[in-house]
């Protein structure tokens, strides 16, 4: 079987967002598998004292039309977000709690968390919100409330943010498919290219 294409993602970034309602299509159309990671770009970044993307310009006039734009260009549903950014530290945990026991609930898990910040406004960043998701889903609350301060899940978190840095991943979303790096919603079409012919 070919090799997955991995997608890192954080639950703030509304280029991520756009690009987790049409990476699994594209996959499917090359019978690529996806792998979803939860990555926290505050935690990745400011322990090292890398560059980033600074938030003052994501929050611009010009990425604020921008996000617009892509979404009506796309045909995507999208609501420019009363706060941001926000933590995802609490979505990324539960998410990753998830992908290690079911990563198709993860996955569902993750397109509700998603959808809640940028299409119905809700604040990802209180815990309520994301067990007010995990109802919905009929995952069980009580786990997914540990889920936030457990330890291990932590751990594995922290470990996954690690291993997206030594891959070098900088930003969301960003693809890797054999080894070749791709960063950003508008690199969709040239790593579906990469699947349809190979290296360029």
């Amino acid at each position: 079987m070919s090799a997955p294409i991995d997608f890192y993602f954080d639950f703030s970034s509304p280029y991520g967002y756009f690009a987790s309602e049409r990476i699994d299509a594209l996959a499917d159309r090359h019978g690529r598998a996806v792998m979803w990671h939860a990555i926290v770009l505050d935690a990745q970044f400011q322990p090292q004292g890398g560059v980033k993307i600074p938030a003052a310009l994501m929050r611009s006039e010009y990425v604020k039309r921008d996000t617009e734009r892509t979404a009506a260009f796309l045909g995507i549903p999208y609501k420019e977000p009363a706060h941001y950014p926000v933590h995802t530290e609490h979505a990324a945990r539960a998410f990753q709690w998830l992908s290690d026991r079911n990563p198709d609930e993860a996955r569902a898990f993750a397109h509700a968390v998603f959808r809640a910040y940028f299409v119905e406004g809700r604040n990802i960043a209180e815990t309520g919100v994301l067990l007010e998701i995990a109802d919905t889903l009929k995952i069980d609350r009580e786990e997914v409330a540990d889920a936030f301060t457990d330890s291990a899940t932590k751990a594995r978190i922290k470990a996954e943010i690690d291993l997206a840095e030594a891959r070098g991943v900088f930003g969301s979303p960003f693809f890797i498919v054999e080894g070749e790096a791709f960063w950003g919603n508008d690199r969709l079409a040239q790593l579906e290219r990469w699947l349809e012919k190979g290296p360029f």
